[in-house]
């Protein structure tokens, strides 16, 4: 498990200068959840250095990261390809027989006329995918070379926004419930494919996880100095500061509270514009399309020349007659609990924010946006299984699966509620606190405000 460096944990013989009053402007970093200029202790491989305010990761350090992130991505895009190359999945039923790739799982639900949904499925399994593998490998071979390839910066840029919106890992539990729904009414065969597939989940969330930010920037074009007077220790917004959330670095606001990064050229602002209002507004969109996603049909199974509509709610307890308890507890938590809480807890955020609030009642106000924003993607389980049971059960009128129009409601609840959870702006949870209260606190993060060395390894 990786050492973790904060002021609460920080042992003084890691940090024998503690006691010094002296300022450096080199490691400086403002937590983009709680908005605290901190100093980054020098890191060694294995190592991270949390916020010692709201216990945010502000960096973490890999051995080898150039090395091992090309490594993994190299393996995941190989998976990929076999995953689209050999057969998915098959099944048999009363001497009928169909056999699908991972692509149909998109291809097909355009001949149901459901072309949004079928772009939502490709760009979140596939291509996204692809592109972001791709440019690790970017940078990865630019970082080992140490000859830069062109558009470095900005293919680094793009990565972070990226992350979010892959959804791998969600398809193979998706997959894995569809199968199970089918094996009551037919015989199910995995082909190569599937077990490609789940490697290439795997590695590519330890892709995600391998990329060393703070040692790829750094390498990338170095590290400017913070600004002049900047105090670790006290909120960067009040002093005309934002760090970056793209590449970390501290930089001066203009007089409107806005300026762009010296290092990677993102927008930056004291607090994102209107972020409350479009938060709002988004979550109020989700609400008027959760409605007809529960409402209509989110798929209409034929067997035998009766069709059944289904809902996503007798979906769930048509798993539980059948005895499937585990199943039914899991898309019943992914269509119903997550989306209703995600689109409470948001809501609830934007009204907190209007009040006071003592700072470990904000510690924990930050952890519920950190758990809304991580849940909300696995929501799109359910429209996962719908594309997969289209594409596979296709046997005309003896047995077949047809995508109801709440499958785009439902993945529109889905991509609203995301998009309402990156719109917030969690510094804007320690605003206004109280004097003493924060002063107290700022006492206990004194031990980061003196002067770090670079990374050894960077």
């Amino acid at each position: 498990m990786a050492d973790t460096f904060s002021s609460q944990t920080a042992h003084p013989a890691r940090a024998p200068h503690v006691a010094t009053t002296r300022h450096s402007r080199r490691r400086l970093r403002a937590c983009h959840e709680c908005d605290l200029l901190v100093a980054l202790p020098a890191l060694k491989p294995g190592q991270k250095a949390d916020c010692p305010r709201c216990e945010h990761t502000l960096a973490v350090r890999h051995h080898k990261p150039a090395e091992r992130s090309l490594a993994l991505a190299i393996g995941a895009l190989i998976m990929l390809l076999l995953s689209v190359a050999f057969p998915f999945v098959s099944f048999e039923a009363r001497g009928v027989s169909n056999r699908i790739e991972l692509t149909e799982t998109a291809s097909t639900l355009v001949g149901f006329h459901e072309p949004l949904v079928a772009i939502c499925v490709l760009l979140t399994v596939i291509i996204l995918p692809t592109v972001y593998l791709c440019g690790v490998m970017w940078l990865s071979l630019g970082l080992l070379s140490r000859r830069f390839l062109p558009h470095s910066r900005g293919v680094a840029r793009a990565l972070k926004h990226l992350t979010p919106w892959m959804m791998a890992d969600v398809f193979v539990i998706a997959a894995l419930v569809s199968l199970i729904k089918v094996a009551g009414m037919a015989e199910v065969s995995l082909g190569l494919s599937f077990w490609t597939f789940c490697a290439y989940a795997l590695l590519l969330l330890l892709t995600t996880q391998s990329l060393d930010t703070d040692w790829m920037w750094f390498s990338l074009a170095s590290e400017p100095l913070a600004p002049a007077g900047a105090r670790p220790g006290e909120p960067a917004s009040p002093q005309g500061l934002s760090g970056c959330a793209t590449c970390g670095l501290v930089n001066r606001l203009d007089a409107n509270g806005r300026g762009h990064c010296r290092r990677c050229g993102e927008s930056l602002h004291a607090r994102t514009p209107r972020s409350r209002q479009r938060t709002l507004a988004l979550l109020l969109a989700a609400v008027v399309m959760y409605i007809p996603a529960n409402l209509y049909p989110i798929m209409t199974t034929t067997s035998l020349g009766n069709s059944s509509p289904s809902t996503i709610i007798s979906g769930v307890m048509l798993f539980l007659q059948h005895g499937d308890i585990p199943i039914a507890v899991i898309i019943f938590t992914a269509s119903v609990v997550v989306p209703i809480g995600k689109i409470l807890a948001l809501g609830w955020l934007c009204y907190a924010v209007r009040h006071r609030g003592e700072p470990l009642r904000n510690v924990t106000r930050v952890r519920l946006y950190r758990m809304t924003e991580f849940i909300g993607r696995w929501s799109m389980v359910d429209v996962f299984v719908v594309a997969i049971l289209v594409a596979l059960i296709r046997a005309g009128e003896l047995m077949s699966i047809a995508p109801g129009p709440a499958a785009l409601s439902f993945a529109s609840v889905v991509i609203l509620t995301m998009l309402a959870a990156i719109s917030f702006d969690p510094r804007m949870i320690w605003d206004d606190l109280p004097e003493k209260p924060r002063r107290r606190g700022m006492s206990r993060i004194a031990a980061l405000a003196s002067p770090r060395k670079e990374p050894d390894d960077a």
